[in-house]
């Protein structure tokens, strides 16, 4: 059996304690989902209702309400600008220009918008995620974004920034089952010689609950969500783990190299000051004073990639930015915002009561 890496313990320990911290704004997202689905009544209120006799069936304005924002706001697709610092730049503000556009086709921007629009609408709180797709462009790499579910993500309780830019960490779990795994990990499949088994079934399985929650409403639309279909495929290949993606912010030594003769400028990173100073001239250059050279701290993004016990993968991205891009609604100070459901909720209950009790007399 593998050991368990320390690193994963205190990142376990860290999901858990922010997963708690967010139960509450969970809990009414997840009601915000029903209602959007036109599930409105709960267990309790459906059967009271039916004991008196009255309708269970909601008048359900929510629902085209946001497909009317959804649509408003997503008919076009957004326009990218790019402005020079000053004259020389122009070339190159319009090279961004189209770079942005590129990733934003490549991406298929136009679905993923729309997707976080609608978590924006229903939960309050929508997600794009940015990262580098290596297999793109045989092997080159292409920087692309996507969505994630905002239930997948957990972010430090504490943080009070509008986009999380105080966090002190963001996570990212994702639950595969064992075939996904090894589509994008074949290293997984690799058999271990002291126990005769391939490596992925030496990893912890997922036992919890899907990051998805339970609903809170009674199902009466035949809605089929995550947490519903989460147990439909129990074949051979089908056993889940937990995947987390834990960002946190470290400090990275880079160099300030100043030529005083020419005033010429660099800035060079560890691997290439090293490279740098390979050479004795520079070595010289540097002990007579000619070359300044300054250290500086920068703060970086470090990626640990968690599986089940294991560290599938460490990397310090060239950000300070957290690849998690929140787009709060309607924002509290505080990582769980407030959804355009949420705030008409109470109306939507009133206008179920009146139809009840229309048709009831």
């Amino acid at each position: 059996m593998i050991e368990q890496d320390k690193r994963v313990e205190s990142i376990r320990e860290l999901w858990k304690r922010w997963l708690d911290a967010r139960k509450e704004w969970e809990n009414h997202a997840r009601e915000d989902i029903d209602f959007y689905l036109g599930n409105h009544f709960s267990p309790f209120e459906k059967d009271e209702l039916e004991s008196r006799n009255q309708s269970s069936i909601p008048l359900d304005r929510i629902y085209s309400a946001i497909e009317q924002f959804k649509a408003i706001i997503t008919s076009k697709p957004p326009k990218f600008s790019a402005l020079p610092r000053e004259d020389s730049d122009s070339d190159l503000a319009n090279v961004w220009k189209v770079i942005l556009e590129y990733i934003w086709n490549i991406s298929d921007g136009n679905e993923v918008f729309k997707q976080t629009i609608h978590d924006y609408a229903v939960t309050g709180l929508g997600y794009f995620y940015a990262y580098v797709d290596r297999e793109a462009d045989y092997g080159r790499g292409e920087v692309k974004f996507t969505y994630v579910d905002p239930f997948r993500v957990c972010v430090d309780p504490n943080a009070r920034s509008r986009y999380f830019d105080d966090s002190t960490g963001m996570m990212l779990s994702t639950i595969f089952t064992k075939f996904q795994l090894l589509d994008l990990y074949p290293q997984l499949s690799e058999v271990n010689e002291e126990t005769g088994k391939m490596i992925i079934d030496d990893v912890e399985g997922y036992s919890e609950d899907e990051t998805f929650p339970s609903p809170m409403n009674e199902r009466t639309k035949g809605s089929f969500t995550p947490d519903y279909i989460k147990d439909f495929d129990k074949g051979e290949g089908s056993e889940k783990y937990q995947l987390i993606e834990s960002f946190s912010k470290t400090k990275v030594p880079y160099y300030r190299i100043l030529d005083t003769t020419s005033g010429e400028e660099r800035i060079l990173d560890t691997e290439n000051m090293e490279k740098f100073l390979s050479d004795p001239d520079i070595v010289e250059a540097v002990e007579k004073g000619v070359i300044d050279v300054v250290q500086v701290q920068q703060t970086r993004i470090k990626l640990t990639c968690t599986l089940g016990q294991i560290i599938l993968y460490e990397r310090i991205l060239n950000t300070d930015k957290y690849p998690i891009i929140p787009v709060p609604n309607i924002w509290t100070n505080t990582p769980y915002p407030m959804s355009d459901v949420r705030k008409n909720k109470d109306f939507q209950r009133f206008l179920n009561k009146t139809m009840s009790l229309i048709t009831s007399h």
